[in-house]
Parts: C-alpha cells; sequence; structure tokens
C-alpha cells in the first residue's frame, strides 16, 4: 500500500540447526532495515493440506488422535503434509481415504493461509470435501492412530467455543463454515 514502510530483512548467512526431512530448522544473521543485526529462527516446513469432510446433513468426520507436543488427544479435520511433487488437492485426497476410509467427490479449495507467521513458512490450504462415501477401512501412517468421529456441526460448534477444539485448521475451516452459514449454533 501507498506509504507504508518497508522494514524487510535481508539474509546475511545461517545455517541448518536440525533437518527432519520433511520440515528443517534455520538459524539465519538477517540486517534488519535500520543496519542491525538479527538472529531469525525459522522452521523450514514442506506444507500441508486439510480436509472439512461434510456429509448431506451437514455432519463433519473428524480425526481423534494424541498430540505429542501438546500431552493430549485432540480433534480435528483430517489432514497431512504435502510430499514432494504434490500437489495440495492429491494430498487432502490422499489424506481423507487413509485417515478416515472415505473419499470424496465434490472438492473445493477454500483457502490458502500460513500455519503461525512468527517462525515458520509452513503455508496450509484447506478443502472443503461433500459427497462423501465409505471406501474401506482407514489405512493410517505406521505411526498415526486415528479413531474417526462423526459429529454434527452444532457439536463441533459447542466443543469450539469449550475450548475442546483448538487445532489451528480445524478451527479455520469451522470459522469458514460458520462464515457461510445464517444458522445460529
Amino acid at each position: 500500500m501507498a506509504g507504508d514502510l518497508d522494514f524487510t530483512e535481508q539474509r546475511i548467512d545461517g545455517e541448518t540447526v536440525c533437518d527432519a526431512g520433511f520440515m528443517r530448522m534455520v538459524r539465519d544473521r538477517v540486517r534488519m532495515h535500520n543496519g542491525k543485526e538479527a538472529t531469525r529462527y525459522v522452521l523450514r516446513h514442506c506444507g500441508a493440506a486439510a480436509v472439512l469432510a461434510r456429509f448431506e446433513d451437514d455432519s463433519l468426520l473428524l480425526v481423534r488422535q494424541f498430540r505429542y507436543a501438546l500431552g493430549r488427544h485432540t480433534l480435528e479435520i483430517p489432514a497431512g503434509k504435502i510430499d514432494a511433487g504434490d500437489e495440495p488437492l492429491a494430498t487432502a485426497q490422499r489424506e481423507l481415504r487413509e485417515e478416515t476410509g472415505y473419499v470424496a467427490d465434490d472438492w473445493q479449495q477454500i483457502m490458502h493461509c500460513h500455519s503461525s507467521t512468527g517462525f515458520t513458512d509452513e503455508t496450509l490450504t484447506v478443502f472443503d470435501a461433500c459427497g462423501l462415501r465409505l471406501e474401506g477401512p482407514p489405512a493410517p501412517d505406521e505411526h498415526e492412530h486415528l479413531q474417526v468421529v462423526r459429529i454434527s456441526l452444532a457439536d463441533a460448534w459447542k466443543l469450539k467455543q469449550a475450548g475442546e477444539i483448538t487445532e489451528a485448521r480445524t478451527l479455520y475451516a469451522l470459522l469458514w463454515l460458520r462464515c457461510r452459514s445464517d444458522e445460529r449454533l
């Protein structure tokens, strides 16, 4: 926008602190707009795709799983990292099938965003998936342990209000659905 100040930082040098394949932590030395130097830690991430899977009655398909980083179980929309060479839609379709056993006939991208701009470059693409049908049993990755949960939109909103649904992708999707709905939950 006209009149905006430019606070662009220029990378001087850096190093990889940890490389976990789909993500790596880097420590960069930067020159700030005022000429001073600073250190920036950035989690470089391959990106992720997520699925707001909705049935005809507007109930949702979520997955319950233990999240070690939080030390608790969470309820989330199906999601996963984007493998090299994959497109976000292909990832979303794969994750829905693997995590829930369902496939969908109708797909619409509803948002593309950055998950947490303060420390990561992760991009997140969320899709709305309708026309769900069960194709077989879930087939999660070897280290994933999931429980498939079908829940009404009203109940999901109540869990969000109670602070029991806190995962960002799921909140984004619920808020998108809420914004497009005239219903009051």
